[in-house]
């Protein structure tokens, strides 16, 4: 049974590390891997220079930075708040509709935000009518409000999908903790501080290494839908520009040069992330 998914790591994730070779190479499309000149690490120290690089790195930490302050912490809140409801037909509602949007793709969701911020969109239109906004305007095209778009968008994607592994975790708690919790006179938020928080501990800390672990990813396909010209300053991130570098200018060994070194900071995150939950957790190992 584990063997298509062994054939499709093998495939796609190992084969493919040969190709790291031309991050050391002048490659162009005429050029094989074994033909290609050798530069060094010119390709590093031309990053080094590259301003643009670096207001996507700035752009990408602070969306990143802006996701794990509330895309953590939101799921854990409405997990809690869905575990507290009692079984039945509305706990399923809700759980469904936090759901939906995860199943939405960028093309979908990014037409529908593109809409609703537009100048006529119901953005505008509620606000106008709260007296919130006097003067009606495209919001995707103000480059200062684009980590804020950005930021919520994804939370309200994903949020509700985010709950799924807190849920499951919080399933297994002995429930006769919550029995003794009551005998001695504990209030629900007493019960959720001290039984149900502590019960979801070690998958908090797992989430908070992927997540950290991430930061230097963004999510490609929303930056692809919501970036334009006009806030390019604000939405460029780093994966879009090794896309934008890469596969529309041709300039392969620069992107393979950027993707790498984006890698090997990504992997000192995990490890430094790994020992820091593992503190936070009385030793006991996450990964």
């Amino acid at each position: 049974m584990i063997i298509p998914g062994v054939v499709f790591m093998i495939i796609f994730n190992l084969i493919p590390i040969w190709g790291l070779v031309i991050a050391f190479k002048n490659y162009t499309v005429t050029d094989t891997m074994a033909s290609a000149p050798w530069v060094g690490l010119d390709n590093f120290k031309e990053i080094i220079g590259d301003q643009m690089f670096w207001q996507s790195v700035v752009n990408t930490l602070a969306i990143s930075f802006l996701k794990l302050l509330i895309g953590f912490v939101l799921p854990i809140i409405i997990a809690v708040m869905i575990f507290e409801l009692k079984d039945g037909p509305f706990k399923r509602i809700v759980q469904t509709i936090s759901y939906m949007p995860h199943f939405l793709s960028w093309i979908v969701l990014g037409g529908m935000l593109i809409s609703w911020l537009s100048t006529t969109g119901l953005l505008n239109q509620v606000g106008e009518m709260l007296g919130l906004i006097h003067h009606a305007q495209n919001q995707l095209i103000e480059p200062s409000k684009y980590w804020w778009i950005a930021t919520l968008s994804d939370v309200w994607q994903n949020a509700g999908w985010g709950t799924i592994l807190y849920l499951a975790t919080m399933s297994k708690i002995d429930p006769t903790y919550y029995e003794a919790a009551q005998i001695d006179g504990a209030s629900r938020m007493r019960q959720i501080w001290s039984i149900t928080l502590p019960g979801i501990s070690e998958m908090i800390g797992l989430n908070m290494i992927l997540t950290i672990s991430g930061l230097l990813n963004s999510n490609l396909d929303q930056t692809l839908v919501l970036m334009n010209t006009q806030n390019t300053a604000k939405a460029e991130v780093i994966n879009s520009y090794v896309y934008r570098i890469g596969l529309t200018q041709g300039n392969f060994s620069y992107a393979t040069a950027v993707g790498l070194g984006i890698s090997v900071i990504s992997v000192v995150l995990l490890v430094f992330t790994n020992k820091v939950a593992v503190k936070l957790n009385d030793d006991r190992q996450i990964l």
